[in-house]
């Protein structure tokens, strides 16, 4: 009750007070050049990475990337850029 309370407040908040909803609901931001470039904000951290997937934490699930040649450009605490070509990219519910 107390969650859905919050994740209540947090939508009202966001829509009066005009902020995006990655920022108030805590979402990840993701970006995407075509197939050779997805830049992911907001993200909990790095579980999984081979030239084949990327799999990232999120406050809720995972994001799970697929595709062939991926190469990290850039990796911060709640951010990462990643190269190669993306297949797929699917939201894992936990």
């Amino acid at each position: 009750m107390a969650k859905s309370f919050l994740q209540h407040m947090r939508k009202w908040m966001t829509q009066k007070m005009d902020l995006p909803e990655d920022v108030m609901m805590d979402l990840p931001r993701v970006t995407m050049i075509g197939q050779i470039h997805i830049y992911i904000e907001n993200h909990r951290g790095l579980l999984t990475f081979t030239d084949r997937e990327v799999r990232l934490l999120l406050k809720q699930g995972q994001l799970l990337i697929k595709g062939e040649q991926f190469v990290i450009k850039m990796i911060l605490p709640e951010e990462i850029l990643l190269q190669g070509k993306i297949v797929e990219v699917i939201y894992l519910e936990q």
